[in-house]
């Protein structure tokens, strides 16, 4: 059994960073059927099909479980849902309906498959649980208004590492943690890929397999610079299993290899616009806008270039994504520490974090370390 299927969390207290979702979650079956389906979205890996299940074992329920690339039309899906979501469990209290990947379906919304969805959600005896890496899609916009959204952030390195020490302790793998902290960094995330490298890691840092999302990530590049685009150039990113704004630091890196001249000037013109659009999209919500920021990185940035281009080109790994990656690290351990602080001095947080340098030396101390409860990690920030 792979190490994905023999470690899958069973229940609540085996999914670790997701403490927020777990209790939005409890909330939406405490109270069903006010809220009769939930969307779980983010990043690949981030814990989402595992909720459904822990939840199913939280309540004693039975969970059916289905693909929505199976779904493909409304006569398949009302045959399968349907029956589903109104018989009662032989065996079970209650039952939890899990749909996969609901937004990967191919010719979903256009069968029929989508309006038939949302008939079920408004008849259903059970709770829906739905799962997606990417819903923001505007022709997902009633499935959005008819369901409670929780998104899942991607997981923290610390917590990805925490992990698989554990698991390498219960398999008896001796495994440097060098090597273990490369495969948390290389996850970003993704709990299925840190396990997967796990499973088939060796002794040394150079072993750990290459991800599979940047293989994915070289595809789309070659197709956007080289090719002529086309309207699948639009949807090309949605075969990547990796964020826009980390697609955008690939391109951002790239763009000076393949284009030169006018073509560089009008993809760096292109580029600069989409980032205008990713800040309104964060600062504002205006999460209508991705559609625009996905197209200007996709089609317009192909169609910045004169004809189609030839020969190989060699595509670097963004020097940014580390170094944003870093930083980012950091303050979320110096957040962690001010909250902690916070609470034990009975200060605010703000004031926690204004003061937080001169703070730093004075709680620098095993006794207060362990007094205000920081872990191996947040002391480790505290002495460097």
């Amino acid at each position: 059994m792979s190490f994905i299927e023999k470690y899958r969390a069973s229940k609540f207290s085996d999914i670790k960073g997701q403490d927020l979702v777990i209790s939005k979650i409890k909330n939406f079956f405490k109270h069903f059927p006010e809220e009769k389906a939930i969307i779980l979205h983010g990043p690949a890996g981030s814990g989402k099909t595992s909720l459904a299940y822990a939840l199913a074992h939280e309540v004693e329920g039975e969970i059916i479980e289905l693909n929505a690339s199976d779904l493909r039309n409304k006569q398949k899906l009302s045959e399968i849902v349907g029956t589903a979501s109104q018989q009662k469990s032989l065996f079970h209290k209650t039952k939890v309906i899990l749909i996969d990947e609901v937004d990967g379906i191919s010719g979903f919304y256009d069968r029929g498959g989508l309006a038939e969805l949302l008939s079920l959600i408004d008849m259903t005896c059970f709770p829906i649980i739905m799962t997606a890496n990417k819903i923001w899609d505007k022709k997902f916009s009633s499935l959005r208004n008819k369901c409670l959204m929780i998104e899942l952030k991607e997981l923290k390195y610390w917590t990805i590492l925490e992990l698989l020490k554990d698991i390498a302790k219960k398999e008896k793998k001796e495994i440097k943690e060098d090597l273990l902290k490369n495969i948390a960094i290389n996850a970003k995330g993704d709990v299925r890929a840190a396990l997967n490298d796990l499973e088939t890691s060796g002794t040394t840092v150079s072993e750990v397999n290459v991800r599979d999302k940047e293989e994915s990530i070289f595809n789309a590049l070659k197709q956007v610079f080289k090719d002529r685009p086309t309207s699948n150039t639009i949807g090309l990113y949605d075969k990547v299993a990796m964020p826009l704004d980390e697609i955008y630091l690939w391109l951002e890196e790239n763009i000076p290899n393949e284009y030169k001249d006018e073509d560089l000037i009008k993809a760096i013109d292109l580029l600069s616009k989409a980032d205008v659009f990713r800040g309104r999209i964060y600062r504002q919500q205006h999460w209508r806008f991705l559609v625009y920021q996905n197209f200007l990185l996709s089609y317009g940035i192909s169609a910045s270039k004169k004809g189609i281009k030839t020969g190989f080109t060699s595509y670097k790994r963004p020097t940014r994504i580390l170094k944003i990656w870093m930083v980012n690290q950091r303050n979320a351990i110096k957040k962690e520490i001010a909250k902690k602080l916070a609470r034990f001095c009975h200060i605010s947080y703000k004031r926690a974090m204004s003061e937080f340098n001169l703070l730093k030396v004075i709680i620098n101390d095993e006794n207060i370390h362990n007094a205000i409860g920081l872990n191996e990690k947040e002391i480790e920030f505290l002495q460097a």
